[in-house]
């Protein structure tokens, strides 16, 4: 498409006109981003998020090793909805359900059946159900806490919890290694059966590392980087929905149209990692019990 004037100018200055016309559309466009930079910068423009999010300034008990910040807060806040749901769920169990009994069950039974029972068996999933059930609802509680507003951040998205989590798996693998095979869970996990006595200098440290050091490393590093991300990108998307629409000069308001509705989309995307990275550990959880006690250890 010609820029304006460009058709309408004398032939043999056409392409001088133009290239003039091009340079003013270039100055103009370039004033404008420097008037949105220049807002930007200003103290009380667009603070993009920062890896400071994740560690806030202590609440209570400043000094003391039982410091509180606002992560820890939500993290307490996690737990205790999470025993109040379970208890009012359970405390007074009848025979036809209400909804609300109806709910409480309906979580239970997905991880009792799809998750717990499907993969051990009937016995030894009842066995571990208490792990498997606590792993689940516990990612699930504390990753909800991301998108709640006036909390915003999920508890498991500092190490802390991830780690804990990991740790609780990986003890629950050597407990059923150790119960289902006490002589033999260690040489068959660094010693694979079926394989030349020489590769053992090369498969046995693999198999050390592959099974007793990064799978509690990527249990943990997968549910705390994918929090971290999302929250991320909510506050990028919220704050900058606040920049745009109360403190953008002129039409670069409109962009805050744009960000709401991905920052919306993407919450609802969230929901879907929340509940999917629930469902991840907790089925780790339970493979690597499987793997603990299968029939070669």
């Amino acid at each position: 498409m010609p820029l304006r004037g460009c058709s309408r100018a004398p032939r043999l200055h056409r392409r001088e006109s133009c290239a003039r016309l091009r340079n003013q559309e270039i100055a103009l466009l370039a004033n404008a981003v420097n008037l949105l930079v220049n807002a930007a910068s200003d103290g009380a423009g667009f603070q993009g998020p920062g890896i400071e999010e994740f560690f806030p300034p202590v609440i209570f008990f400043e000094g003391t090793p039982f410091e509180i910040n606002r992560i820890m807060l939500i993290r307490f806040i996690a737990t205790a909805l999470l025993i109040v749901v379970f208890w009012l769920g359970t405390r007074r169990m009848t025979v036809v359900p209400g909804r609300f009994q109806s709910l409480v069950e309906m979580g239970l039974d997905f991880v009792r059946v799809n998750i717990a029972e499907d993969l051990l068996g009937k016995k030894d999933g009842r066995r571990f159900l208490p792990i498997i059930m606590t792993v689940f609802f516990m990612v699930l509680a504390m990753n909800l806490m991301g998108i709640i507003p006036g909390l915003n951040v999920a508890g498991t998205s500092v190490i802390g919890v991830p780690l804990l989590l990991a740790v609780v798996a990986y003890i629950a693998f050597i407990y059923a290694g150790f119960k289902k095979s006490p002589k033999n869970f260690i040489r068959n996990s660094l010693f694979p059966p079926g394989v030349p006595a020489a590769l053992y200098v090369l498969i046995t440290p693999l198999e050390f590392i592959s099974t007793f050091v990064i799978r509690p490393v990527t249990l943990t590093l997968r549910l705390m980087m994918n929090m971290i991300v999302g929250h991320l990108l909510l506050v990028l998307f919220f704050t900058g929905t606040h920049f745009f629409l109360f403190e953008a000069p002129g039409l670069f308001k409109l962009f805050g149209l744009g960000t709401i509705a991905f920052g919306f989309v993407f919450t609802l995307f969230e929901l879907l990692i929340i509940l999917l990275q629930a469902y991840i550990f907790a089925i780790l959880t339970t493979v690597y019990i499987q793997l603990a006690l299968a029939e070669e250890h």
